[in-house]
């Protein structure tokens, strides 16, 4: 198979297998009017199997998504088909509108137009909670 490279725009590579669709939908790259290439399955001497995700236009991309997808996400940026800066993830202290809570107790389910923030309570066990409630997040996936 042969996926051509590209010129200017964003490369998120290691993504973990099967995980692609899920980094394309949360991060709406559906609404893009550029090209976009979603590689599946991918050999990858560092993690076995890896998701790529090829993005032909400069975009913003919301680290904060990607990191609480999957920190070991990462970001390259091409330049005239040239990695220009490369970034690595890790788990956001705080996440905004990527979640919901769940709890029906919680002032997020009657003030629906209040943000649905949640900050990291555990890093090792990857937990958030919401800031409102203190209830967990449900688990990814």
């Amino acid at each position: 198979m042969n996926i051509d490279s590209i010129k200017n725009g964003i490369v998120l590579d290691h993504i973990k297998a099967g995980m692609g669709m899920k980094v394309y939908k949360d991060l709406g790259l559906e609404t893009l009017e550029c090209s976009v290439a979603i590689i599946q399955n991918a050999t990858s001497g560092k993690i076995g199997k890896k998701d790529i995700i090829k993005i032909s236009d400069d975009f913003h991309v919301n680290l904060d998504v990607l990191g609480y997808i999957d920190p070991d996400i990462t970001v390259n940026i091409i330049k005239e088909g040239k990695i220009v800066k490369k970034m690595t993830l890790s788990l956001p202290e705080k996440i905004v509108n990527i979640e919901k809570c769940h709890n029906p107790r919680c002032i997020t389910s009657v003030e629906q137009e209040l943000d649905q923030i949640f900050y990291l309570s555990d890093r090792e066990k990857k937990v958030y909670r919401c800031i409102y409630c203190e209830s967990k997040i449900k688990e990814k996936g």
